[in-house]
């Protein structure tokens, strides 16, 4: 409901570059808490002519503060939320592994596509949405084991749950 109202009131009002500040942390599950502001998260999104161009935030790399995001987000999904997503366990996996520090924004081909044809939504210039091959369906064995490579753990260092082929999807 928030995110409709920001879109109905406030992306509206963008025509000049703007930039959109202190989003919600529950609009946001993927980016990193705000260091001074409870309640909000370090994202920012860009604006020209009441379309975004970019979107920007801080990676979240603690694996419990994502769980929990994920768990409420799965929650409103099983609610009815069209948007929300299910729990990803691969990248849960990943987190746990360690993730450094990361932050990234998103303005590729097709928001610029997307501004310079006059059209508000990303899906209306995507060539061929719905024939994209689902790469992760079916997939078996990772890219090392298709080239019979393994990985071998340090003498001394121990088994590294990194490394433990017994992760089940």
């Amino acid at each position: 409901m928030l995110d409709t109202l920001v879109g109905e009131y406030l992306e509206e009002t963008c025509i000049n570059p703007t930039f959109i500040t202190g989003h919600p942390q529950m609009m946001s599950p993927l980016a990193k808490a705000h260091r001074s502001i409870p309640g909000l998260c370090e994202r920012f999104e860009a604006f020209v002519c009441k379309k975004e161009i970019a979107n920007a935030y801080t990676e979240l790399n603690d694996p419990f503060d994502q769980r929990l995001r994920f768990e409420e987000q799965a929650n409103q999904k099983a609610q009815g939320d069209d948007e929300a997503q299910l729990i990803d366990e691969k990248f849960m996996h990943a987190l746990e592994c360690g993730l450094p520090p990361t932050a990234g924004w998103g303005m590729g081909i097709d928001r610029m596509v997307m501004f310079i044809t006059d059209n508000y939504s990303i899906k209306e210039v995507l060539p061929f949405p719905f024939l994209k091959e689902d790469v992760t369906k079916n997939k078996d064995r990772s890219a090392g084991e298709v080239e019979n490579i393994h990985p071998v753990p340090e003498e001394g260092i121990g088994k590294s749950p990194c490394l433990d082929r017994s992760f089940k999807e």
